[in-house]
């Protein structure tokens, strides 16, 4: 039986998962520092992949390590490279392999998601992770653009770092904020749905509203403060990784 080997490497951890005709056999993350433990660890008795595939955005040291552990089994990885168009989502990025992997991957499993569901409709694709990514998908499939913007933690450490009177300890969403710690980090919550709101608003509908499709480690956290529809999806990337190798 053969199996694929599917990676998500992004700017602070690795997400992974080995996928045969059943679905998903096993899966993990990691701390982008402990990648050089994956083959004695988490890998260790993995049935051997006959393929790997993946998406890297963490730079060519992450990507020289991966390949290390995956040496065991003398298996290359295909890395995905975003095109002009693909799995039936037009690229308008200039130049289109400019766009990260692994954004590109999650526009295109999120058209797939659409397509699932019944006639098309425009999405906004959002990655929540150490930079949050707001990418805009129109019904047609169609990539338009999108923003990226630091994630809440990133933008009250730099309000932390650059104003003294702002070092406070972690405050919590409020409609309309009546101390210090709740204000700043009901601003930086309200700059990410902002963006995330905005873009939908922006993308012109003739049926269905446009979806907003969630991932990363803050999508739970920003998924209560937005305006439905929104699907939380726990490994969009990857699930785009194994589409564009033709695994799903």
């Amino acid at each position: 039986m053969s199996h694929t080997l599917a990676v998500d490497v992004g700017n602070s951890r690795l997400k992974w998962a080995l996928v045969g005709s059943r679905g998903v056999l096993a899966h993990g993350a990691v701390p982008n520092a402990e990648i050089g433990s994956l083959a004695v660890r988490d890998w260790q008795n993995l049935p051997r992949p006959s393929r790997a595939v993946g998406a890297n955005v963490a730079g060519e040291a992450a990507r020289v390590r991966v390949e290390g552990q995956l040496s065991r089994w003398r298996l290359p990885v295909e890395w995905i490279v975003p095109t002009a168009e693909a799995c039936g989502v037009r690229n308008a990025y200039v130049p289109p392999g400019q766009l990260g992997a692994d954004r590109w991957a999650s526009l295109v499993a999120a058209r797939q998601h659409v397509l699932e569901t019944g006639p098309p409709q425009p999405a906004v694709v959002v990655n929540a992770g150490t930079a949050v990514t707001v990418d805009a998908l129109d019904e047609s499939g169609l990539f338009r653009g999108g923003v990226i913007l630091p994630n809440m933690r990133l933008m009250l450490r730099a309000l932390a770092d650059n104003t003294a009177a702002l070092k406070v300890p972690p405050g919590r969403h409020a409609e309309f904020p009546t101390n210090t710690a709740d204000a700043l980090y009901s601003g930086a919550l309200q700059a990410v749905c902002g963006a995330i709101e905005l873009a939908r608003a922006r993308l012109p509908h003739e049926g269905r509203p446009a979806i907003c499709f969630l991932a990363g480690g803050a999508a739970a956290e920003i998924a209560p403060h937005l305006t439905a529809p929104v699907e939380l999806v726990d490994n969009l990337v990857l699930e785009g990784v194994l589409v564009l190798a033709g695994e799903a």
